[in-house]
């Protein structure tokens, strides 16, 4: 699983109180599951919660809260395309008056796709979000389609002027 780290680094490079105390930021992956269907391939998609603890934190909530969903547009970009507003919850425990423990859950998936290599053995390839064009200023989001036939990338293009045909 890629994801958890890329939000451990920006956190840490984004959150004023993390930058000085890494040690105050803590991850969980919860209830992972793998879904995967018969047809040829041991491609599989990961799909798990990502608990992230804030240990003693003195700063402005904001400061975790919206570099968080900023990296939720990038990449995990269907929980704010679909009826439920919520992209992620949260649970505070105030320990005074400057500080708190924040805990973070987010429900998240990876794509994988796996191919066989020559001579045995496999590759496993995570494969990147595909975007609406939607998110939030300031963030970077592509829309990037892709033709496969069966496990082979056939054909490609991130051109803003490509209209589907289907």
């Amino acid at each position: 699983m890629k994801k958890p780290e890329t939000l451990r680094s920006l956190l840490l490079a984004a959150v004023p109180g993390l930058k000085t105390k890494p040690e105050n930021l803590a991850m969980f992956v919860d209830k992972g599951r793998i879904a995967a269907r018969a047809g040829g391939t041991l491609s599989l998609e990961y799909r798990y919660t990502l608990n992230i603890v804030v240990q003693d934190y003195a700063g402005a909530v904001n400061d975790i809260m919206i570099p968080i969903l900023a990296w939720i547009a990038d990449q995990q970009p269907d929980l704010l395309q679909g009826n439920d507003p919520e992209p992620f919850g949260f649970e505070s425990e105030l320990l005074d008056a400057d500080t708190a423990d924040v805990s973070i859950t987010i429900e998240l998936s990876e794509a994988v796709r796996v191919t066989a290599k020559d001579g045995g053995g496999y590759d496993a390839t995570h494969l990147a979000e595909l975007h609406d064009g939607g998110g939030f200023d300031g963030v970077c989001c592509v829309n990037l389609w892709q033709l496969f036939l069966r496990d082979d990338l056939v054909a490609q293009t991130s051109d803003p002027a490509f209209v589907s045909t289907a």
